[in-house]
């Protein structure tokens, strides 16, 4: 029984590495893509570390229920 939950565990391991590398390029892949398209500009958000200032621009513009078509 030992044996058996010890060859289990190992496949677990295996099974989630592989699923959590496929995810990572899946998400490295639709940020690059979001990025050429021109829907998101990733690298606006590099400075939001250092331009975190009560009086800092915003990087993006706050959007209101009636921007958004909401009601």
């Amino acid at each position: 029984m030992l044996e058996f939950l010890i060859e289990a565990r190992a496949y677990i391991y295996f099974v989630a590495t592989i699923l959590l590398v496929i995810f990572l390029y899946s998400y490295i892949y639709y940020m690059y893509s979001a990025q050429q398209s021109g829907k998101k500009d990733y690298e606006k958000y590099a400075r939001l570390a250092l331009d975190d200032d009560i009086l800092d621009t915003p990087i993006e513009p706050k959007q209101t229920n009636k921007d958004k078509g909401d009601k």
